[in-house]
């Protein structure tokens, strides 16, 4: 048997994490056994629906490399599919038109028609139209007569199914109401929708979040009522936010939008690789793993009933998402092929007006050497943008802290330009040389070499912290570290 499973967004908003995650377990379930993963938009909520949400969906599934084998396929286009099911059913006495008024079957709860189920197993009936003679049914629906199709539950026993997950799920047959197939207006719903395409596409194994495990009971009844084989299933347990309230792309916004990682630096395999993490175990301490050592070790027996906690604070600038996926990144910025991750530093630096175009002819090599230099120290490609600006452009800000920690010695207003003047002198302008003589110029001047080379990493960078000083110097080169250097004599404070 081929494995057959599928991906079935509802295009009522971006793809977010919790999307996107049930996507990555089907797709690496179909490729660990040499299956196929289907793409499936349920579009049927038209009022919800938009292109640019389909296209959303398709963007960021595209970014994280998990292309569909098959589709992608729209539920709405399968319309006709889905009421001559029904029909098949109401012919076949499995279902029944249901005359009830719109405004009395919308009025009435779920909880009342559990209650009008019960009180049918007592010997009263349920639905005045439930054992309504087919021909009557028939003649009034062909009369024109507005009429939704109901699922015929029996009255006694129960749905049962095993859960790869969460083990063995029953449940009551009287807790399960006459499911409305089919709306008056003949619109489909989701859970005939649903099985309807599952079977037509062979699907073999449902992987879906923890939130449709009660949907299936139905669903059950509906496989059984139409002769279909039953799929396996596997309900994933839920993302929840900070505060355990669950992960929500209408109340978090754009912080658990896929293409919002994508913006802002992230690596698609570090995302592909932390996401596979939530509500999921290899069975080891490994962590960062590559696509392929995913799918050799995916199992649906790795999958974690408990919810998967995801940690976002989007009110912190550098640490805006979870500081495991922030490490995660960085694994993979530090580890990449240098090739690979210099067109991605490439798309930000455009972003922000910091590119030129000699990175990507005379200046090749060293804008590489400079991205390969900063790489050990960030967390997303955005990173080089901001924090590395000082490395592709003269306008950058000195931050206060640097300021105060590094330039606070009076002294430095002399010493600087000093240092430029040794600096500028170097016949020979290498990471050996520079040092050489700022050693030198410290010892000439009395004061200690560190002073130097604290005060000369903000002049350069305009930071406290960062690479090796005199790699900087030689990644500015000769001009710049001079200029740098003169100007921050002059800078106030100083």
């Amino acid at each position: 048997m081929t494995v057959r499973v599928r991906f079935a967004p509802s295009p009522t908003g971006y793809l977010h994490l919790g999307g996107a995650r049930t996507a990555l377990f089907n797709w690496l379930f179909a490729r660990q056994h040499g299956g196929v993963f289907i793409l499936r938009i349920e579009d049927t909520d038209v009022q919800r629906s938009s292109e640019a949400m389909v296209q959303g969906i398709l963007e960021g599934m595209r970014w994280l490399g998990l292309d569909p084998d098959e589709g992608p396929f729209f539920q709405s286009s399968f319309g006709e599919q889905h009421r001559a099911a029904a029909l098949k059913l109401v012919r076949e006495g499995k279902a029944y038109y249901d005359f009830t008024p719109k405004e009395q079957s919308d009025d009435r709860t779920v909880k009342e028609r559990i209650m009008d189920r019960a009180r049918a197993q007592s010997g009263k009936e349920l639905n005045p139209y439930r054992d309504l003679p087919l021909e009557e049914s028939m003649r009034r629906v062909d009369a024109g007569e507005p009429a939704a199709i109901r699922l015929k539950v029996p009255e006694q026993g129960a749905t049962r199914f095993e859960d790869v997950v969460y083990g063995t799920q029953e449940r009551d047959y009287s807790d399960i109401e006459d499911l409305v197939l089919i709306r008056t207006d003949g619109h489909p719903l989701y859970n005939l929708s649903v099985v309807v395409d599952d079977i037509e596409m062979r699907i073999t194994h449902v992987i879906r979040g923890q939130d449709h495990l009660t949907n299936t009971h139905k669903q059950v009844l509906l496989y059984e009522s139409l002769g279909a084989p039953v799929p396996k299933f596997a309900h994933l347990p839920l993302i929840m936010a900070p505060g355990k309230e669950k992960l929500s792309k209408r109340k978090h916004g754009e912080v658990v939008s896929v293409t919002t990682y994508r913006d802002r630096g992230f690596i698609s395999d570090a995302l592909v690789n932390f996401l596979a993490l939530l509500g999921w175990s290899p069975g080891s301490d490994q962590e960062v793993m590559s696509r392929a050592e995913l799918i050799e070790k995916f199992s649906l027996d790795g999958v974690n009933k408990a919810s998967a906690i995801f940690n976002f604070n989007e009110k912190e600038m550098r640490d805006w998402t979870d500081p495991k996926a922030l490490w995660m990144n960085a694994e993979y910025i530090r580890a990449m092929p240098l090739d690979d991750l210099v067109p991605l530093v490439a798309v930000q630096l455009k972003q922000v007006g910091l590119w030129r175009d000699e990175y990507e002819e005379t200046s090749r090599e060293s804008f590489a050497r400079t991205i390969d230099l900063l790489r050990a120290r960030y967390r997303t490609t955005q990173d080089f943008a901001t924090l590395g600006r000082p490395y592709f452009s003269d306008d950058f800000e000195y931050e206060p802290d640097a300021m105060k920690k590094n330039m606070k010695d009076e002294r430095l207003k002399d010493l600087l330009p000093g240092l430029a003047k040794s600096i500028a002198e170097t016949s020979d302008f290498t990471h050996d040389a520079a040092e050489t003589a700022l050693r030198a110029y410290a010892e000439a001047q009395g004061v200690k070499a560190g002073l130097l080379i604290n005060a000369a990493r903000t002049a350069l960078t305009g930071q406290a912290v960062g690479p090796s000083m005199f790699d900087i110097m030689i990644i500015l080169g000769r001009d710049r570290t001079v200029e740098r250097l003169r100007r921050a004599a002059a800078l106030p404070g100083v």
